[in-house]
Formats: C-alpha cells, structure tokens, sequence
C-alpha cells in the first residue's frame, strides 16, 4: 500500500509524519515546524511543504486545519490569519505539493484517530472528543460516526466564546491552578453534556499530558470522562487516515 501522510496545521506549530494507518501510529518521527506568523495561506503552505518534503513522501497526504472545513474549503479561521476564510485549501496544497491532498478540521482528525484506535475505541452511542489548547476544538461521533465541524469551543459561556474561558491557553493566561482551571472545565462540560448527552467524553490535546493533575478534580457526571490515548499524534494520524479513505 501507498504510504499515506499526516499533517496537523496548528496555531503555534505544523508537525508531520507518515502513518502506520492499521496501527495507527506514526511509522517515522514526526517533524515540525513553527507555524508562520502571520500564518497566510502561502506561508503556511511553504512550511507545510517543507515537512513533507523533509520525509521525501509521494503519496496522498490529510491535512488538519483550526477551522470549519466544508468540500475541502476552509470557512472559518479562529487561530490563524483571515485569509484562510472561504480558500478552496485542498485545491491550494494539491497544487503546492503536486500530491492527492485532503483538509479537514482538526478536532474531526484527532477524532477519528481517538474513535479508530485510542480512548473511544469500540464505543457504542455518542461520544465527545474535546481537545484543550490554544482553544477547544470538539468532533462529535453518534455510533462511530462523525458529525463534523461541531467547533464546540465556540458556545457560549458567561458572555463569552468558552475557549475564551475554559482553554489550556487560558488556564496559563490568567494563571489559574489546577483546581480552579478544573472547576471552569466542569461548567463547559455541563453545557455540552446538557446538550449532548454523551456516553462518553474524551479529553485531548497538550493538556491530556497532564491529565491526572485535573481529571481527578473534574465532578462525576453522567458520562465517563477519559484522557485521550493517541495525545499529540492524534491530528496526524486522523489526517492521514481521512486522506486514505478518500483517495481509496
């Protein structure tokens, strides 16, 4: 089988590797680079080119985006420059890269992966993959199915978008504890539960390092709470994934 590549575009960094899709695990070490400041459509292919180059790939190729991605276009652009918004992006890297390319959101990607081979492995009814960062991407599966674009990070909590509030950025940006930073994961967590009713949430993104620093903290509730498997690999390998599915 053709190699298939992974790529995660984050706000901060842009890492990739090729993926051991039945494993799903990253048959090399990753490599990154800094995400371009300001990170504009052409920067940011520039260095998404040189991670892929780096490894010598010429197979189909998932790239993850901090966004609503819909048919391979980039509709909204929370964390990266503006430029993004309405951009036909798998048409721009299939162009720059000369490669098959597939886009999709990057909370779907780590999703997928967490569903396919971590935390959600073999869960059955609703499950609710949130990832804590710059801000909180969610992708959203009803019997292994995804339901994309969810960008849960987005809903209101006391006047304000709940990333604004309730992120890993903004535990370090008002310099909360432990504690306190899980009490205002609780009040998030209510809210989608209330609106979701999910059998199971799984906790991911950098924070999920950490998580017996704050899971332990976190109220019981009526879904199981669990810390993602696949960490930091996760993006990259439900990138390459979704770039094998559609180029099956």
């Amino acid at each position: 089988m053709t190699a298939v590549f992974g790529v995660d575009i984050g706000g901060s960094g842009i890492k990739g590797a090729p993926v051991d899709l039945a494993r799903g695990v990253l048959a090399q070490e990753r490599h990154k680079v800094l995400t371009p400041q300001p990170s504009t459509p052409q920067a940011v292919v520039t260095a998404v080119r040189e991670v892929v180059r780096n490894f010598g790939h010429r197979g189909p190729v998932g790239l993850t985006f901090p966004g609503v991605v819909v048919d391979g276009r980039t509709v909204t652009a929370a964390n990266v420059d503006k430029g993004w918004v309405g951009l036909d992006a798998a048409g721009l890297f299939r162009e720059a890269l000369d490669l098959p390319a597939v886009v999709l959101n990057d909370a779907d990607a780590a999703g997928l992966a967490e569903t396919a081979h971590g935390a959600g492995r073999g869960q059955a009814g609703v499950v609710l993959v949130l990832t804590f960062g710059t801000g909180i991407g969610s992708a959203l599966f009803v019997d292994g199915v995804l339901v994309p674009n969810t960008e849960l990070g987005h809903l209101e909590m006391r006047g304000k978008d709940a990333e604004r509030r309730a992120s890993s950025a903004a535990k370090e940006r008002h310099g909360l504890s432990w504690a306190q930073w899980a009490g205002r994961v609780d009040e998030y967590l209510d809210l989608v539960e209330m609106l979701f009713s999910p059998q199971l949430i799984v906790i991911g993104g950098g924070v999920s390092r950490k998580h017996e620093k704050f899971l332990p903290l976190l109220r019981d509730r009526g879904a199981r709470i669990v810390p993602a498997e696949l960490r930091n690999d996760a993006g990259i390998v439900g990138a390459a994934m979704a770039a094998a599915r559609a180029t099956a």
